[in-house]
């Protein structure tokens, strides 16, 4: 007859394997859980970065259309033409709507409510881009800037009227 095996010479290696092996797994676990929370915070970063640049853009496009409209050449007529530090690009970090009768150098919310834009005269030229020689335009700079989150963003563009 063959006898079973004591209870004192098992030495419990089956569990200190199994105990390893759940370690290791544990390990994999949790680092595979914070691989997916940062490509969650990335991809959420990356969708606030274009909602911004797209509402940026609309209230670029609005001020440039601001400029073109011909019924507002009285109200570009009064802006003064930046020198110095006063044609720098606007500081845009706490950006917010400025109460005023000017359309230059103040902050305009845009018809959508989610941007704003600032023009900026910068003076007269005949050698602007895709102007034909000898003529004289009036440049302006346009400045949107968009928040959501915490991400902004910025834009410009020099818009020539004639």
């Amino acid at each position: 007859m063959i006898r079973p095996a004591s209870r004192s010479a098992q030495g419990g290696v089956a569990l200190f394997v199994s105990l390893v092996f759940l370690l290791l797994l544990t390990i994999v676990g949790v680092s595979a859980m914070k691989s997916a929370t940062l490509q969650e915070k990335m991809s959420g970063n990356t969708r606030f970065k274009t909602i911004t640049f797209q509402y940026a853009e609309a209230g670029l496009r609005e001020g440039e259309g601001f400029i073109a409209t011909l019924n507002n050449s009285g109200a570009l007529a009064a802006c003064a033409v930046c020198n110095g530090n006063a044609c720098r690009t606007p500081a845009f970090d706490n950006a917010a709507v400025q109460n005023g009768n000017t359309a230059c150098g103040i902050w305009q919310a845009a018809s959508d409510g989610n941007s704003l834009y600032q023009i900026q005269k910068l003076g007269t030229s005949s050698a602007a881009i895709n102007v034909d020689p000898g003529e004289s335009v009036t440049l302006y700079r346009v400045t949107s800037v968009a928040t959501l989150g915490n991400t902004t963003t910025a834009l410009e563009s020099i818009y020539a009227k004639n």
